[in-house]
């Protein structure tokens, strides 16, 4: 008999942390949807203007072998964003983090080839993470305003953090493209969880902060 009461106190608290657990993540995810609405662009006519795109870096390869769609949904919708006059300057942040990876350079000779000019591009070589790239675009760059360039599911979580770092984000979705499956939208449900905490009870900073460097004044990165 008491082992048997010990195994139904065993489940039930198992069960307790189980549903506290799925429902910690539903609000976070919520969280995340609520306070970015309104923030997401998908019709370039309707966005605003803001003097810097921050286009988040992603691999040009995808794991299946080929091009990453996702990459080039981003470099594209910065190009055109860029033509249509809604943003003067393309700041790239991605992984430098070893010799043989380097999002920012690999982006901007694409962004070159596309008739991006050379001293409208800046690269943030310390974009490892997203938090990483908003408070830098912010902290290291002089942008308290920008317009975020990502995937929609992706461009909530970003401009969420920006919003809680105190800094006027708002973003243009790039398309999902055929790549967005579940792996994506299942680590990004994790990832929205990850950002709640950071923002609210960690208060997480970037790796690497630095000199500041002056979009516009300070020659290109």
């Amino acid at each position: 008999m008491g082992s048997w009461s010990t195994l139904k106190v065993w489940v039930t608290g198992l069960l307790i942390t189980i549903l506290s657990a799925v429902a910690f993540i539903g609000y976070c995810n919520w969280l995340v949807d609520s306070e970015t609405t309104g923030r997401l662009y998908s019709d370039t006519d309707q966005l605003p203007y803001s003097r810097v795109g921050l286009l988040l870096g992603t691999s040009r390869y995808s794991r299946e072998g080929g091009i990453n769609d996702h990459y080039i949904l981003r470099i594209e919708s910065a190009k055109k964003l860029f033509q249509a006059g809604k943003i003067d300057y393309i700041l790239i942040s991605g992984d430098n983090s070893t010799p043989y990876y380097d999002e920012p350079t690999t982006i901007r000779r694409d962004l070159l080839k596309m008739g991006i000019p050379e001293n409208r591009i800046y690269r943030d070589y310390a974009g490892f993470r997203t938090l990483d790239s908003i408070v830098r675009a912010d902290s290291v760059f002089g942008e308290h305003r920008f317009i975020v360039i990502s995937q929609a599911y992706h461009n909530k979580r970003a401009v969420y953090i920006a919003v809680n770092k105190g800094i006027d984000a708002i973003a243009f979705n790039a398309g999902d493209g055929s790549q967005s499956d579940w792996q994506n939208k299942t680590r990004e449900i994790l990832a929205r969880v990850l950002a709640v905490i950071e923002v609210h009870l960690l208060s997480t900073d970037p790796k690497f902060l630095g000199p500041k460097i002056m979009i516009g004044e300070t020659p290109p990165t």
